[in-house]
Order: C-alpha cells, then structure tokens, then sequence
C-alpha cells in the first residue's frame, strides 16, 4: 500500500472531507486505514462487571485507503509513487518529488 502507519494523510470525500490526521493502523488486505481523530463512530456499551459504568463510546472506524492522500509540506495533497533510488523502494510524493518517510 502506498500509504502506511504513521503518514499525515488529508480525507478527500465524505463527512470529513478536508481534516487532515496520522495514520494509526494500516490494514492492507482489507485496503483501509485508521486515521486518528477522522470518522469517529459512537459505540453503545452494556455495564459489565469489568466496566459497570458502561455508555457511549467513541472509536475512529476504518475507511478505504481511496479516500485519503498523502499531505504535501504546504498542506494539498498528492498521489504517491514508488522510486528506485541507491538500490531502495522508495515513496516519492508525485506533486514535489521529496521523498517520504526517509
């Protein structure tokens, strides 16, 4: 996936459209991601013995990798290409051509 764990990536459709956040988890065979504090979901909790309070709970929901981009310097985003560069795999931001994540 070009996009991974860790990247600042910006929501290009749906109720988030144009928040920005870092990748928390990647899920490649599903192609989704988690991306921290974008399409946060409320979750009914029963009381439990462990938790007796129980209630709402917020938790941020996958999304298709196809709605978010990776985030240039400036802020706008940019689609991502593989590069060979010294012998490595490398992705390169196709807007700028800076290199991402080392």
């Amino acid at each position: 996936m070009r996009i991974k764990k860790g990247d600042q990536v910006i929501v290009l459709s749906g109720k988030d459209k144009g928040r920005t956040g870092t990748v928390t988890q990647s899920m490649p065979k599903d192609g989704k991601v988690i991306v921290g504090g974008i399409n946060v979901a409320t979750r009914h909790k029963k009381p439990t013995q462990a938790d007796p309070q129980g209630g709402l709970e917020k938790v941020e929901a996958p999304m298709h990798v196809s709605k978010v981009a990776h985030v240039t310097a400036d802020g706008k985003p940019t689609r991502v290409r593989f590069e060979i560069k010294d012998g490595k795999k490398v992705r390169v931001a196709v807007k700028t051509g800076e290199t991402i994540g080392g």
